[in-house]
């Protein structure tokens, strides 16, 4: 059983296959405090851990010191305005105008299985999947319930965590913060480790030392953005990549986040995560409830790498959802960076012929399709095919397409409006706006406002008169600029701070309603490339873009820092054209190959002008797309070099059984007059024996792991090599 009560201690343990994580109810107030997580330990009664036994001591024993006792204790939950000066998860505005909330715990119970949360994703699991333990807390003054879930992933070593507030008094009352989880580690010998950057750049890792003081990682955008995700990983400041303690907590949201850990007086550390309280309230009636989104949380006492491998397990089995959660995706070749604006039905049919001929399975006709659309000034929300472009029609068209043995895929971005456009003249009160303010433009659009039921009724049926007008069967969701100019006619004042949630909450809407209906559709998500790279999108899309930039050099950097947290396959990644479009690097058209491996592999380029040595790549490069994708999307992915410390970036995926292992290594810069690279394999069995194919020589997973094995061949800037490793068959193999 993975969650136990003890009764007579009052504790409640939780356990996965290597960890524990245990918190107790202390005093005659029952306080709710965080004893321990960790490494898995047999014993229960850890409550010493907690110092009731010093000084302050528990408020039934010092009350004079009541305040000093509520600063130091570890609140499983805090709440703000009756002593704890740390940062808190929850604070309210009574009707009274006071803002002191006082939680203690009421009762529990013990669920197989998890229930769903209200209109917002979350990782999933049935019964045998997981156990859940709620633990109801209250404030008896306000009569505030509040509601803690822990989901306990045994398998997948993971703890997800979300909160539920219920107003039951009698008055309303305004929420002006609730975060979903909150972590207490003793000592102060902790670095942390975020994903950060900016359009073309995201995610790239940055690790610091925590010090005294709160140091964090958020976004005010109306999306996690570019330039943070929400994620945060504390770890001890001498783990590294195979070793040492590591907690990663990651948000299951797409909306504005704070992820923030805080060196304490006292030498602990406070690591909280939810929606960022700038700008957010939300005024709950009595009989009402608040659902906050969901945190993961996962420790590993095997470095770094062993946190990626927990994250990459319970996303692949209990969060990516749908047809294509467990199966290859058909490999696209996108028409962005071939045509830009400018292209029509023979031209999209030009590289459909010649795609189709090298092994390429679907063909995606990304934006420019619709209303007046000749350039990104214009049309976005008049959703109907310009059939100036698209002669004939969408589903002649894609009946062509079709008929070459390929699927056909169509790019939207529903969230936005431009001023230029039919529906904008129609219905201009339906963008995000402040009355008698000139609305902020970006990228000369504006954001529809998503709270309106009548708005996002208006997208769903533009998507799905599309959607049902031709045989179509992929969806590039994509959404370009962040929000500003944050206001709905359709909200009274007080509730003005809701509409960054309720936002969020209009996409899930959106997003549920077209996967629902749409089951078979594979849907990509994307915003500017990779601003809305987060576990709330993985749960309606198995895939989203990465980043626009898709220079194979680049992207290294990318997607190591996206595969920290998230899974290679649903890392969107593409071979493009040279010199690339964003960075202006010209790369090998192998090397760019091995690059887009490592994520769901397709193409952005005009393969009617590539060149004839280029175009022969490519029926090897689909051939080993379908060779080694089932061991990329389903292995342990393990990181060997990275590109900034050696100059030569390598990963490795190794398959469940660890019978088979795929190394691949791209130099960045040729050097001169040096040896070979020595690299060593990870996550072997030692005493099987590997053959490297396309030789006969075997090794064994000890000699690979501790030994190493030298990568040759490595010559030339921007040069990369697979290695692919399986288990020797008979004996006479390596004889």
């Amino acid at each position: 059983m993975s969650i136990r009560y003890m009764e007579q201690e009052k504790i409640f343990k939780l356990d996965t296959r290597h960890t524990s994580y245990i918190m107790a109810v202390v005093d005659t107030e029952r306080f709710f405090g965080h004893v321990y997580y960790g490494r898995r330990i047999a014993d229960q009664d850890m409550r010493y851990l907690m110092r009731l036994s010093e000084p302050p001591y528990v408020p039934s024993g010092n009350n004079r010191d009541r305040v000093v006792f509520y600063d130091n204790f570890p609140m499983e939950y805090p709440a703000y305005g009756t002593g704890d000066y740390r940062e808190a998860c929850l604070s309210i505005r009574s009707a009274g105008g006071h803002s002191a909330c006082q939680l203690n715990y009421e009762s529990y119970r013990i669920l197989d299985g998890k229930p769903c949360l209200t209109a917002l994703p979350a990782v999933t699991g049935g019964s045998g999947d997981c156990m859940t333990l709620e633990v109801t807390l209250r404030d008896p003054v306000l009569e505030l319930k509040v509601l803690l879930s822990y989901s306990v992933y045994e398998e997948e070593d993971a703890v997800t965590r979300s909160v539920r507030v219920i107003n039951e008094g009698g008055a309303s009352i305004k929420l002006t913060r609730v975060l979903s989880a909150c972590l207490e580690l003793d000592g102060m010998n902790y670095d942390m480790i975020t994903l950060h950057g900016s359009w073309a750049r995201e995610r790239h890792v940055q690790r610091r030392t925590i010090g005294y003081g709160k140091q964090s990682t958020s976004s005010l955008r109306g999306e996690p953005g570019h330039q943070d995700n929400p994620f945060i990983a504390v770890l001890a400041s001498d783990a590294t990549e195979d070793n040492g303690d590591v907690y990663g907590m990651n948000l299951v949201y797409s909306g504005n986040f704070i992820a923030q850990a805080e060196g304490c007086q006292h030498d602990t550390v406070r690591v909280v995560m939810g929606i960022h309280p700038t700008d957010f309230t939300w005024l709950l009636d009595e009989g009402e409830s608040f659902q906050a989104p969901e945190a993961v949380m996962v420790y590993s006492a095997e470095g770094i790498g062993g946190m990626t491998r927990r994250f990459h397990d319970l996303y692949r089995n209990h969060l990516i959802r749908g047809k294509y959660a467990d199966q290859k995706r058909p490999i696209l070749i996108n028409n962005w960076e071939a045509t830009y604006f400018d292209f029509n039905t023979e031209k999209l049919l030009s590289i459909a012929r010649e795609a189709s001929s090298l092994g390429i399975e679907m063909l995606v006709m990304d934006d420019g399709w619709f209303g007046g659309r000749n350039s990104d000034n214009e049309a976005l929300g008049d959703w109907t095919v310009n059939e100036e472009k698209i002669t004939g029609g969408l589903k002649k068209l894609v009946c062509e397409v079709n008929k070459l043995g390929m699927k056909f895929g169509i790019w939207f971005e529903p969230e936005m409006i431009s001023p230029d456009s039919k529906l904008y003249r129609k219905h201009p009160d339906w963008a995000l706006q402040i009355p008698g303010r000139t609305g902020s433009l970006c990228r000369n659009q504006y954001v529809l406002d998503l709270t309106r039921k009548d708005v996002r009724d208006y997208v769903y049926s533009c998507l799905e008169t599309i959607l049902r007008s031709a045989n179509i069967e992929y969806v590039k969701w994509d959404m370009n600029r962040q929000l500003t100019d944050i206001g709905s006619y359709s909200l009274k004042p007080e509730q003005q701070g809701e509409i960054f949630h309720r936002y969020v909450l209009g996409v899930y809407e959106l997003m549920e309603r077209l996967t629902g209906d749409f089951p078979y559709i594979l849907l990509e998500n994307c915003s500017g490339g990779g601003a809305r790279f987060d576990p709330g999108m993985l749960y309606y899309s198995p895939q989203i873009w990465c980043s626009d930039d898709t220079d194979a050099i680049e992207r290294l950097m990318i997607q190591r820092g996206t595969a920290m947290v998230y899974p290679l396959s649903c890392i969107g990644a593409h071979v493009s054209d040279c010199p690339n479009h964003t960075v202006g690097r010209t790369t090998p058209f192998e090397t760019r190959g091995y690059a887009a491996m490592a994520g769901t592999f397709g193409y952005e380029l005009d393969i009617t002008r590539i060149s004839e040595e280029d175009k022969r790549c490519i029926p090897g490069q689909t051939a080993m797309y379908h060779k080694y994708n089932d061991l990329i999307r389903r292995g342990d992915y393990y990181r060997i070099t990275n590109a900034e410390e050696s100059g030569l970036d390598c990963w490795q995926v190794t398959s469940r059984d660890r019978k088979e292992a795929l190394v691949t290594c791209i130099q960045i810069l040729g050097r001169p007059n040096i040896h070979s690279r020595r690299i060593r394999l990870k996550g072997l069995s030692e005493n099987i024996m590997y053959r490297l194919e396309g030789t006969s020589e075997c090794y064994s997973g000890g000699a690979l792991m501790y030994a190493g094995i030298q990568m040759t061949g490595m010559h030339g800037d921007f040069t990369g090599r697979i290695l692919h490793f399986t288990e020797c068959q008979r004996s006479g193999e390596y004889e």
